[in-house]
């Protein structure tokens, strides 16, 4: 057939580029991450994380109202805990009146079309940097999940659209449901984490939280019990499927780049909409080079952010977002 078929035709400028180009990635598709600690003024940059910030409910409320304005209605909340009250069992996170619970209602009260997703796990509330309760060193799963219920009854009680389990205790979207349901919370929504790898590039993350396990006798020295492996694939199709059968609305793989073919076998095998976390490594890895003149920052970011939506990604989770609306102008 050549030289009647040329595929460069296509690409000989960017109007026509932009005609046929097959992956869009709009504001739409992002739910952004915010970080919060208690205090009053507070905005403070994370280290490892490059112009992103724990910040203060006052804060918070600026942050949502700015991002509303930029075009996203989305955002994944995350609250650092003072060690104080933490202890085995996150006793602070069924407090009506904790961080999670009133950064809840500040975003509600605030923005009421944002939708308001919270991270349902105990490693932010744990004295001991587990998404679970500690006992003779080993990760407690039904015990873990009737509390991981309890939390999104209670924020489900402050506002929250969605709750967002990142635990991987086994069955706990199941018990999560069934405590939203009969507390007559039927329109609160799940979003699973439901492939979540025991990965290295979780590193800057839990510096943002001071979440990483601790290191002390008769404590496991990291999640590898219930966090999956990285070198199973059938198990995240296994994981994810039960989940959907559980009750989830959507699900979630994590982290994105390195497991785009999870992705892409996760979003042949479901109906539901699929999430992907871009996780503070990924992006923490590109800020340091760029800022090294290593990579260029702004293609190198539009790039990562296309390939994780081209893989199947309904939803991309991600500390770019803010990026993302500069370089598209």
């Amino acid at each position: 057939m050549y030289p009647l078929i040329r595929n460069r035709r296509l690409r000989t400028s960017a109007s026509i580029r932009r005609l046929v180009r097959e992956t869009v990635i709009t504001p739409d598709d992002f739910l952004v991450p915010l970080f919060v600690v208690e205090g009053k003024g507070v905005k403070e940059e994370i280290p490892s994380m490059p112009n992103y910030y724990r910040m203060s409910l006052d804060h918070l409320e600026t942050e949502v109202l700015e991002l509303w304005k930029m075009g996203f209605c989305a955002v994944l909340l995350f609250v650092k805990v003072p060690d104080e009250l933490k202890d085995n069992k996150g006793t602070e996170a069924l407090n009506p009146d904790g961080l999670m619970q009133r950064a809840i209602k500040t975003i509600k009260n605030s923005c009421p079309e944002m939708l308001v997703m919270t991270d349902v796990a105990l490693d932010p509330f744990s004295s001991y940097g587990h998404d679970g309760i500690v006992a003779e060193g080993q990760i407690l799963n039904d015990e873990t999940a009737e509390v991981l219920a309890e939390m999104s009854v209670s924020h489900a009680q402050a506002g929250a659209d969605f709750v967002a389990p990142s635990d991987m205790m086994d069955g706990r979207i199941l018990t999560i449901r069934e405590a939203l349901e009969d507390e007559g919370f039927q329109h609160t929504g799940i979003m699973s984490y439901s492939a979540k790898y025991a990965s290295g590039f979780y590193g800057p993350f839990r510096d943002a939280l001071d979440s990483a396990p601790v290191d002390i006798a008769n404590v496991p020295k990291d999640k590898k019990s219930y966090q999956m492996d990285f070198a199973n694939r059938f198990e995240a199709i296994r994981e994810t499927q039960m989940d959907v059968d559980e009750g989830a609305d959507i699900v979630m793989v994590k982290p994105g780049l390195p497991y785009l073919d999870i992705v892409r076998e996760i979003k042949n095998e479901v109906d539901v909409p699929v999430a992907v976390y871009q996780v503070s490594g990924e992006y923490a890895m590109l800020k340091a080079a760029a800022e090294k003149g290593w990579l260029d920052h702004d293609s190198v970011m539009m790039e990562q952010l296309i390939s994780i939506k081209r893989a199947g990604a309904n939803i991309i989770a991600s500390y770019f977002a803010k990026d993302f609306i500069r370089v598209m102008g």
